[in-house]
């Protein structure tokens, strides 16, 4: 079992679902990020009480060498989509999109399977594999 699955494994047996893991380094600090999500939201409680038994494990299981900060939050209402789940997961949102070659496109997410999406935009409907996508992000307009 990886790395990611045993976070997974801790998260789930708190009733929540495990949506992505990422590090990034802001102001020279490297922070390992683990997004949750639950039907209704994720409350800040939630996200406290996973941290706390992550922690452990954690420095147990380094995700990384040196230093870093763990964070525990919600992806958030406009969310990455990184992997097929999460494509699956957002039909029927919103959505901005990067194409690879700088193409730029707002739409609705049509359907999504294990090898690409469509997305209906003003022009009509577009069919893309996942190699052909750069950043996708779902948005929300108040």
């Amino acid at each position: 079992m990886n790395l990611e699955e045993q976070i997974a494994k801790i998260v789930e047996a708190n009733g929540v679902s495990l949506y992505d893991i990422e590090t990034a380094t802001e102001f020279d600090e490297t922070i390992f990020r683990i997004y949750i999500t639950k039907e209704g939201g994720i409350s800040l409680d939630q996200c406290a009480e996973i941290s706390n038994e992550l922690s452990p494990f954690l420095d147990v299981n380094p995700p990384m060498h040196g230093q870093y900060r763990l964070e525990v939050s919600s992806p958030g209402i406009e969310r990455k989509l990184t992997k097929p789940k999460h494509f699956k997961q957002s039909i029927g949102d919103k959505v901005k999109v990067k194409v690879a070659g700088s193409q730029k496109l707002k739409g609705v997410l049509k359907s999504a399977d294990d090898e690409g999406v469509i997305i209906e935009t003003k022009e009509g409907e577009k069919a893309y594999k996942y190699s052909e996508l750069g950043t996708v992000k779902t948005y929300f307009e108040f």
